[in-house]
């Protein structure tokens, strides 16, 4: 007999409210939850496909431990004994900055990859921090950081109210949106039109989001930075630069006027390859719409300008008037945000807190770049240990992170390392022991990340749809057992992680003088948080102390888990609000216009006022039906228009002698690949276009329909070398590659 369950989509950011058709315990259908306060029903191809995600037969249902150079199966206590010993041993040989840390991309679609990494971190007390933040969204961290002197306030656009829409480097008809959690991104767009709104997207491919539209513009890849700083450099110069109501919140207005007045329409021009005049054109107009937003995302991220792009982002923002006002973009705030503090200076933003052991390379937000990883492992140097064990959580470097060949063999040389993943991939194929979490309808789900970038405040929470399989164990447990066996406290109670973290965050809240819960006892607190499990009793504790929360009791009708509960569609908590100076806190109270930091990166800027790249350039690609290299296992979604092909321009091709379908070579600074061509006008003269996420090709992975069709890694025509400076994030975009016909290589061998 079937039923149906609730279940909030973790396969992208947009968060969808689906409802699952089960059999059993298989999932056998999903659709969208019409009654959902946020999806409203929307669906896509990847939460359609849930019930085929969640059944993968390649998913790893019991723990693997490496025995005589071989992974064999393992019980959890074997595992977690090995675990223990192997990292411990190295923590008191090397130190903890000997241990590595990996966070991929999924820990944000997971409950457990929120909750638990900061304790794991805090606990083994490393600075050998690694994620997938540094290929792809630390530029608009640290911009964030540096203006607000917050690395996570990040302003998102007002989707539903706004009359003017600048998109730069991001397709959210494909991506479903990043950095600004909006489900039925596709529909909010057209609606935004249909009200009579203005969507321009700058992009150096003719994307579906560009074919809808008003104007493309069709940038020369890797010169966002010097376009935005054109348009700011034109409101000031034409006197259209108003912030209004936020003057008074802002410091060094006339600073950074001065600053950007090298970079005039006429002298980014050449550069771009935007003639000035649609330039000028795009600043007037974001000057006088009634409301307005920029939105950058990935392709204006990973390149060598990506944090400037990203402050540049919200400067043409906020010179118009349209940071924290309705319709313009504004700060998110999420039921599970601390207790909100009185406005007022704050301690700031710091880069560079400690470097990388081998290049120098400075923190960001307590990260090292990803791109460094392989270095801080297989190179001795005279200052500090090498990465000698490696914790990876969710993560799959070696395709996700350039140069993933040395990588390889860096992993392989490693003496200890643990992947928390449920899939034998091309990373944790070199793990010791290999923790696998059940499939996402056995989790529950609350998405504390993405609500903090969603374009309308809610709340939901769904517990797991279908009980855990005999043999599994809960993700969240596995994680707190891996604090546990990390930090020397091997075989004490799983939930004593939990435990603490409530006992500190209560016991911290009732010191605080704009708390709710000020001057009363932590442990009367604590015995009020209801829920079946310690991530629910910490759900419930952030929740009540939140914007939104009862305070334990202070505020009858606010939220607590209960509550929650009994709204199982979630609950609406109405449209972004304008927030400041509350969100502000830098050391001056007021959004700092001109960072130091910022100001010395802008001479490397005006260095690319000169560049003009005499060859073929690559950038990279998203497709609806996939997410980096999470999905390739899913027949349902691969194939058709999901494949890994080279998107090249009809003229590049007929120059270089490249017949569509045909195989092409692509060399890079980090080596070559073989892809075969797919020759399009949807990329611009000079551009060629490669997917992200493939590469399923290496040897001892269990992924048996990805290798079947493995293409190619994009990341290994990366060297690693080529970061933006301020933030450490990889330039995946606008690298110089070479492309040849397969056919004339070999021929030249001949």
């Amino acid at each position: 007999m079937s039923r149906t369950a609730l279940r909030i989509c973790p396969l992208c950011e947009a968060t969808c409210g689906l409802t699952l058709t089960i059999e059993g315990t298989e999932v056998t259908g999903a659709r969208g939850d019409r009654d959902d306060v946020f999806s409203k029903g929307f669906i896509c191809p990847k939460g359609a496909a849930f019930g085929a995600v969640d059944a993968d037969p390649d998913r790893l249902r019991t723990p693997l431990v490496r025995r005589d150079g071989v992974l064999r199966e393992a019980t959890w206590e074997e595992a977690f004994d090995a675990v223990a010993a192997g990292l411990r041993a190295v923590v008191e040989r090397d130190g903890p900055d000997s241990v590595g840390i990996v966070l991929g991309n999924p820990n944000v679609h997971t409950m457990a990859g929120a909750l638990y990494p900061p304790v794991l971190i805090a606990g083994l007390r490393t600075r050998s921090l690694f994620t997938a933040s540094t290929v792809d969204q630390m530029p608009k961290h640290v911009s964030s950081g540096l203006l607000y002197g917050d690395a996570n306030a990040i302003p998102v656009p007002d989707l539903d109210r706004t009359a003017h829409l600048l998109l730069i480097g991001a397709n959210p008809l494909e991506s479903n949106g990043s950095l600004c959690t909006a489900p039925d991104f596709p529909g909010r767009l057209k609606a935004l039109k249909a009200r009579g709104g203005t969507l321009t997207v700058v992009d150096p491919r003719r994307t579906r989001t560009a074919r809808l539209a008003d104007r493309h513009i069709a940038i020369r890849p890797g010169t966002d930075a010097l376009l935005l700083a054109a348009i700011a450099h034109t409101l000031f110069e034409e006197d259209l630069a108003d912030p209004g109501e936020l003057t008074p919140h802002l410091q060094g207005l006339g600073e950074l006027r001065d600053a950007l007045r090298d970079f005039t329409p006429e002298a980014v021009a050449g550069a771009c390859d935007v003639d000035a005049g649609t330039i000028r054109t795009l600043a007037r107009e974001l000057a006088a719409a009634p409301t307005a937003a920029v939105y950058g995302r990935i392709g204006s991220c990973t390149v060598p300008h990506g944090t400037l792009a990203s402050w540049l982002v919200d400067v043409c923002t906020l010179l118009t008037g349209n940071l924290d006002r309705p319709g313009g973009a504004l700060f998110p705030q999420a039921a599970t945000d601390r207790t909100p503090r009185p406005a007022g200076p704050g301690h700031g933003f710091a880069l560079g807190r400690w470097r990388s052991r081998v290049s120098g390379h400075p923190e960001a937000k307590g990260e090292l770049p990803l791109s460094a990883l392989a270095e801080e492992i297989d190179t001795v140097t005279d200052e500090g240990t090498p990465v000698r064990a490696l914790i990876a959580v969710a993560a799959n470097p070696v395709l996700s992170a350039p140069d993933g060949d040395r990588l390889d063999k860096a992993l392989d040389s490693l003496g200890f390392m643990v992947s928390v993943d449920p899939y034998l991939n091309e990373t944790s194929r070199h793990a010791h022991v290999v923790l696998p979490p059940p499939p996402p309808s056995q989790s529950p789900h609350h998405d504390f990340a993405f609500n903090a970038l969603a374009v309308r405040n809610q709340v939901r929470y769904t517990r797991p749809a279908v009980p855990l399989e005999p043999g599994r164990m809960a993700e969240t447990e596995i994680m707190a057992r891996l604090v546990l066996a990390a930090t020397g406290l091997h075989g004490t109670d799983p939930a004593a992680v939990d435990d603490m973290v409530i006992g500190q965050t209560l016991g911290k809240a009732v010191t605080e003088a704009h708390s709710p819960v000020h001057g009363r006892d932590p442990r009367e607190l604590a015995a009020q948080l209801t829920g079946v499990s310690g991530p629910e009793r910490r759900l419930d504790m952030m929740l009540r102390l939140g914007p939104y929360g009862d305070g334990f009791g202070a505020r009858p009708d606010g939220l607590t888990l209960d509550r929650l509960l009994a709204h199982p569609h979630g609950i609406d908590l109405g449209p972004l609000a304008s927030r400041l100076p509350q969100p502000l806190k830098t050391v001056s109270g007021k959004v700092e216009l001109l960072p130091e930091p910022i100001a010395g990166d802008l001479p490397r800027l005006r260095e690319a006022l000169r560049e003009r790249p005499d060859g073929l350039v690559l950038v990279g690609r998203r497709h609806l039906r996939s997410n980096n290299s999470w999905m390739h296992n899913v027949p349902a979604l691969t194939g058709g228009s999901n494949r890994c092909t080279l998107h090249i321009h009809p003229g590049d091709a007929e120059r270089l002698g490249v017949r569509d379908g045909a195989p092409v070579r692509l060399k890079g600074a980090g080596g070559e690949v073989t892809a075969p061509a797919e020759v399009t006008d949807a990329v611009r003269p000079g551009v060629v276009s490669l997917p992200h996420g493939w590469g399923h090709d290496r040897p001892g992975t269990r992924l048996g329909h990805a290798s079947g069709d493995p293409g190619v890694n994009v990341n290994q025509l990366l060297d690693g070398r080529a970061l933006d400076p301020l933030s450490g994030n990889a330039v995946l975009n606008g690298v110089p590659v070479e492309v040849s016909p397969v056919a004339e290589t070999i021929s030249a061998l001949t």
